[in-house]
């Protein structure tokens, strides 16, 4: 049996670095946000783009970034990323407004993609067999760690060392990777890897960028306004594009054919699922904890870990499950249990303390069985010789998904504290401070008393928690039903 090297473990050790400061990232920059605001009296436009920048440009060039990796290098791809994403980070941590801020973490999701695709695919060459499957576990454990105290050691660190804090410790820590990675790892390359996709990156990346923007700006200029209507034209044809370049492509980013398969497309909405029940609520109530409640960085942080902690062991628990019940079986429930959760914490009233913190737990726990089973589940619908494209397709849906996810639900919050806050305040023009309020912002408020910003936020939010309910709970028939059919997608997609 092949025992993995003292090299191949710090290697190990490096690419678990670097899958942690991954989501630290993302949660960070949530956490930061009303802080963010505060230091650059920026516009909920602005704000958005914290975190949508980032999840963008990670989402959109994951796929991209994996077939570079194979072409000219893993450890090149890997070490370019950890380095770009090391100095990206400490340029954000001295960022002199919210544009450049914003487009520096924009570059940081770059930085992102490409180490994670270089990373992973290094991993896999460096461990065989069960060595390989314990590996890849340590590695998922730790970026559910990440996930998991992400909220929690971002609101230490802003109460020592202020939101540039975040952005110190994650350079911080892709330099540590660096440092481990640099000497020891190989390089490797595949002979057989195919070309770039490069015009179905570039309509694939424009088309979430021009429908995202769309969905950011609208609650500002409004719906009907010719630059929202623009912007959702040429996400429209950017799609169009996108399907009849994948179509004709020799070698394509995304094998379009998957998609006639009921397994395959319920795969693919596993992670859809979990943005809409989880996802957005790391993004979200941080923010509202800390801007809107008033909660410190540390205690939003503390609160956090109800959501995230159950990340640590129930994926665990599920693939235990997975020997007396079906994959497919053990999501949709899962997806219920989420949903259960969700409307739970929109019936609970603020001072409902422990109530809120037993319905993120249910949240948390139902979110993580799917979660647990979806990577496996990815590439156990297609031909072993499909696998990585497979697994790249779904790692994309799962990025990319998360990102517009954010920007839709941002705007019907936005839309809903506003109604409830023109209900109050009988008329007006409102939609600017629901806007900020939304963000966490309560320095826009205008002369509208404090309770009233709060109640108005908390009918919104609640609604908006009982809309995710239901969606989550349909995910959860959809996937049944798709995860119920019989394994077709293997047969028919084998060459032989």
């Amino acid at each position: 049996m092949h025992t993995p090297t003292h090299s191949a473990n710090i290697i190990l050790a490096a690419i678990c670095l670097a899958a942690l400061v991954l989501p630290m990232s993302f949660t960070g920059g949530a956490v930061a946000t009303p802080f963010i605001g505060q230091g650059f009296d920026a516009s909920p436009t602005q704000l958005a783009w914290i975190t949508n920048a980032f999840m963008l440009s990670f989402g959109s060039l994951l796929m991209a970034a994996g077939t570079l990796a194979d072409r000219y290098g893993r450890k090149r791809l890997f070490i370019g990323g950890m380095g770009l994403f090391a100095v990206v980070s400490l340029l954000l941590s001295v960022a002199p407004d919210i544009v450049w801020l914003d487009l520096l973490r924009g570059l940081q999701g770059i930085a992102a993609a490409c180490a994670l695709a270089g990373g992973t695919a290094a991993l896999a060459q460096e461990f065989e067999g069960h060595a390989r499957t314990r590996a890849f576990s340590l590695l998922g454990t730790t970026f559910g760690a990440g996930l998991a105290f992400g909220p929690l050691l971002s609101g230490l660190l802003i109460e020592w060392l202020g939101w540039r804090g975040i952005f110190l410790f994650t350079a911080l820590l892709a330099i540590t990777s660096l440092v481990f990675a640099l000497p020891t790892l190989r390089e490797s390359h595949n002979a057989q890897a195919q070309r770039l996709d490069t015009l179905g990156v570039l309509t694939f990346s424009g088309l979430l960028i021009a429908f995202t923007s769309a969905v950011i700006l609208a609650p500002e200029h409004g719906w009907n306004a010719p630059l929202t209507l623009t912007l959702l034209g040429a996400s429209m044809v950017l799609g169009g594009l996108f399907v009849w370049v994948e179509t004709r492509a020799k070698q394509p980013m995304l094998e379009l054919r998957l998609f006639r398969f009921p397994r395959f497309i319920g795969v693919q909405i596993l992670p859809v699922g979990t943005c809409y029940c989880y996802i957005v609520l790391i993004v979200l109530l941080p923010i509202r904890l800390i801007g809107v409640d008033g909660a410190s960085a540390f205690e939003a942080g503390l609160t956090m870990l109800a959501l995230s902690a159950p990340m640590l062991v129930v994926p665990l628990i599920a693939a235990s499950l997975t020997r007396w019940w079906s994959a497919g079986l053990l999501c949709s429930l899962g997806f219920v249990m989420a949903a259960s959760g969700l409307y739970l914490l929109s019936a609970l009233n603020a001072d409902a303390h422990w109530q809120t913190l037993a319905a993120m737990l249910l949240i948390g726990a139902g979110t993580a069985i799917p979660w647990g089973l979806m990577d496996g589940l990815a590439i156990s619908v297609v031909p072993k010789e499909r696998a990585g494209m497979a697994a790249g397709i779904f790692n994309t849906t799962r990025v990319a998904s998360e990102g517009v996810a954010l920007a839709i639900t941002v705007a019907v919050l936005s839309a809903l504290v506003a109604h409830h806050l023109q209900l109050a305040t009988v008329g007006g023009e409102v939609s600017d401070i629901a806007r900020h309020l939304v963000m966490g912002d309560l320095q826009h408020s205008g002369q509208i008393p404090l309770e009233v910003l709060r109640s108005a936020y908390n009918a919104g939010f609640n609604t908006l928690l009982q809309v995710l309910a239901v969606f989550t709970l349909l995910t959860g028939v959809i996937v049944y039903l798709c995860l119920g059919q019989p394994s077709t997608a293997a047969a028919a997609l084998d060459p032989r």
